[in-house]
Parts: structure tokens; sequence; C-alpha cells
């Protein structure tokens, strides 16, 4: 199967014209957009991604295109459509690509029912995840960078657990990882052969910038994984490291809390939890320095109590 990186820059350019089917894990997304900074941006980040025929199922269907009045010139916007209809306000059109991302995290989030969806990252090493469920601002995308970029790592998904319903292993969606602010020049910094795109300012979450996926993740996108570890983590500045083991119970709620379609799945999704719950050793890492965050993990993988 042909991926993006056999395309040239013109020939990346007329597909996405006319419409690129592009392959993320178990979703197929038929993107189309006549902009430049859209075209670069999976050209950049999505190079190893797998594309499909114009006649390929396709997931989802969303568009990017810039609105039909004045903004097309003055302050231009841009416009994401799914299934052809306007559900998200324009933005800014320097925001095309990071409105690219967050549409797809919509579309999953929102549409694939068939998993029970926590709001998370997912890292996997040696057979075993690790869960990093955590609001804004606590680090979890700088620190999942860090593990997949330095510590052997593989990258399920920076944004989006998805739990089979059926065996309660974990469907990897490797994707660009989401950085924010401060996280984006640190990660530069910290992994050094990092492939990020440029940064886009005044955004509604900051600067943000992504980071390329692993090719290894990429290519291993149809191996599931079980759930071993649901660890929050929390930065905080100057801070030594610290893991707090949680009760089951206490995991349970706070990982609830975390998921887009718990109530819509109602006892499926009770019971793909309490069976994640089950296997899983829960945990609250507070941390500082990304090197601490490593070496907490290393200690996981290697059935070591942290």
């Amino acid at each position: 199967m042909n991926t993006v990186s056999s395309l040239s820059s013109t020939e990346l350019a007329a597909r996405l014209a006319a419409g690129l089917h592009l392959r993320t894990g178990n979703f197929t997304t038929r993107l189309q957009t006549a902009i430049p900074s859209v075209a670069r941006g999976i050209g950049l980040l999505y190079a190893d991604y797998a594309i499909e025929g114009p006649a390929s199922f396709a997931d989802f269907h969303l568009e990017l295109a810039r609105p039909r009045n004045p903004r097309r010139w003055i302050r231009p916007q841009v416009q994401l459509l799914y299934d052809g209809r306007a559900l998200f306000k324009p933005l800014p059109l320097d925001q095309a690509f990071p409105m690219f991302e967050w549409g797809l995290n919509w579309c999953i989030s929102s549409r694939a029912h068939r998993y029970l969806i926590v709001h998370a990252a997912v890292v996997e090493k040696h057979g075993r995840a690790a869960i990093l469920p955590a609001p804004p601002g606590s680090g979890k995308s700088t620190l999942c960078a860090a593990l997949v970029g330095r510590g052997g790592w593989r990258l399920l998904s920076d944004e989006l657990t998805l739990l089979r319903l059926d065996d309660g292993q974990l469907a990897p969606v490797p994707r660009p990882i989401s950085l924010k602010n401060q996280s984006i020049e640190l990660i530069r910094g910290y992994l050094g052969d990092a492939v990020l795109s440029d940064p886009v300012s005044d955004t509604t979450k900051g600067t943000v910038a992504h980071m390329k996926a692993p090719r290894e993740s990429i290519e291993q996108s149809h191996c599931g994984a079980t759930p071993a570890w649901v660890v929050f983590p929390q930065y905080a500045a100057g801070a030594e490291p610290v893991a707090t083991p949680m009760a089951p119970a206490h995991t349970f709620m706070q990982l609830a809390d975390n998921t887009f379609n718990y109530s819509l799945l109602g006892v499926q999704g009770f019971d793909a939890l309490a069976r994640l719950i089950d296997a899983s050793a829960g945990y609250q890492f507070r941390y500082s320095r990304l090197d601490d965050g490593l070496a907490f993990f290393d200690r996981l993988a290697a059935g070591q109590q942290p």
C-alpha cells in the first residue's frame, strides 16, 4: 500500500484537492482541501501513513475550505466541513492544520462508539500499555512525546485511548502529538531529532505545534495492547518525583470522568471500564523533570515497584 511519502508535493496537493483517503489506525479519513499549509502539514507529519484509493470507504469525510465571503481576503479564515456541513466556527487561516487535527479528534471521540473512548494518552512497551488521562496543563502530551521519542515506548495515541468492548484490548490510533506553549521548545531540545510542525500562535490553546509520530508506531498500528497501568500525571515546577498508588474504586471514578461515551454505552461501558481497572494498577504521578518521568515508567515496564 502506498504512503503519503510516495507522492511528490505537487501530487499530494492534487490528491488533497480531489480528496485524499488517509489511513490512521482503524480509521480512514477522506480529507479534501486546497489550503497549502494543510498540504505541508500532511506531507511533513503524515509521510509514513497509508493512503487508499479514491473509491475506498472512508469513516469520516472532512473538508477544509476558505469561506466564500469577504473573509477570503480580509483577515482570512478556514472552515471545517463534516459530511459537507459546517459544524464548527471558522478559525483564522493559519490555524488550518491544527483545525484538521482537532476535527479528526472530534470525529473519533463523537462517532467511534464501538470503543470506550478515554481522553488520555496511551503508550505501550512489551505488550502492556500505560494510560495517561489528565486535564490541560498536566504535561500529559509532553511526557507522552518524551516516552515515545526517547523512552522506547510505542505510541498508541496522545489524545484518545480506544478500549475495545469485546476483548478489553486497546486499539492504536497513532497520530501527531499535540504540544503547546513552552512544551514545544522543551521537546525540541529534549529529543533533538523530533520532527515538529511550525508553531501556530493565538489559538484557543495558546501556541501549538505537532510532533511527528515514530514510524515504528505507525507501522504497528494494527497491533493492539493490553492495559496494565493508569497513571494520572501532574507536572509541578521544581517538584521531586512522587508516585502515589490509587485504590481501584478511585481509579475507576477518575477514569470515568475522562471518558467521552461512558454514559452513552451504558452497561457495556461500565463492564469495559471495570475490566480495565481490574487489569491495571493506578497511580498519581507528580514530577517536574522528564528524565524522572521516563525512569518512573521504566520501572513500571520492568515490573518494579515505583
